[in-house]
């Protein structure tokens, strides 16, 4: 069971007390809906038992919220770095993405998602959570204001198979889809340019609407948010660059589809 660590843990188990005493629930009743007994109910209002990711779950089904507990932890309880840059993100006006390795988090599929967090060091608890954190960033995508997104990726990462060839046909398919969206472009850097500077790491450049703009790292032990001019500047520079060996969008297109069809 993953436990919320303090103070978001009293904070939220003051918010789901309250909202049970709102709906003019008993412990029992609340219980019932959320899939555990009085007694547990009572032991995690009273702080004698950690609140879970799992109490939190059946709180946004007992209250039916939508969710919104769960979505309030996954905000609150992220390292700072990673609040930042969700921060950033759903801020953004346009977001510049590279990948070399997977596919851009903004663009994978559940099914997609599940399989590369499971292939990490994670339980299948943490595995469900951080998939519903990664699918709720998405939402960005769906809002009426959304960001224009640019990502590049490089072709290895449309063959490497993750989940099996049905996932892989799915993830594809989707992302064919996203392609025709107007303020989404996708392209491929084909295996044949050789070395380029993209061989370095993902990156992501989000513009921000005061046109300023700040650039995100990632790897094994967390990302970094790239704030810093020079840096930024260097940033940029590496995407036009990459940007300038990758296929145009409508041939792009036609490998994702034949890689697709491939599979």
């Amino acid at each position: 069971m993953i436990e919320v660590p303090e103070p978001l843990a009293a904070f939220i188990v003051v918010e789901i007390r309250q909202g049970r005493q709102a709906a003019k629930m008993t412990q029992e009743a609340f219980g019932r809906l959320a899939n555990f007994s009085a007694s547990h109910v009572s032991a995690v209002e009273n702080r004698t038992r950690a609140l879970t990711m799992d109490s939190i779950a059946g709180a946004d089904r007992a209250l039916k919220t939508g969710g919104v507990y769960e979505r309030l932890v996954a905000k609150l309880g992220a390292p700072t770095w990673l609040r930042e840059w969700i921060d950033h993100e759903r801020e953004a006006v346009a977001l510049r993405s590279f990948e070399n390795a997977v596919l851009p988090g903004l663009f994978q599929t559940k099914a997609y998602a599940h399989a590369l967090l499971s292939g990490a060091l994670f339980t299948a608890e943490q595995v469900q959570q951080k998939v519903t954190e990664r699918l709720d960033r998405q939402s960005i995508l769906n809002r009426d204001d959304p960001p224009q997104v640019i990502a590049i990726i490089d072709e290895s990462v449309l063959r490497r198979v993750i989940g099996g060839r049905e996932v892989m046909r799915e993830q594809l398919a989707h992302l064919l889809k996203l392609g025709t969206t107007p303020l989404v472009q996708i392209q491929v850097v084909p295996a044949n340019v050789g070395s380029y500077p993209g061989l370095g790491g993902p990156f992501v450049v989000a513009t921000l609407p005061t046109n300023a703009d700040v650039g995100y790292l990632d790897n094994q032990l967390h990302g970094q948010v790239v704030e810093r001019a020079a840096d930024v500047l260097q940033l940029r520079r590496a995407w036009d660059a990459i940007r300038g060996g990758a296929l145009a969008v409508p041939q792009s297109t036609e490998l994702i589809t034949e890689v697709m069809e491939q599979l």
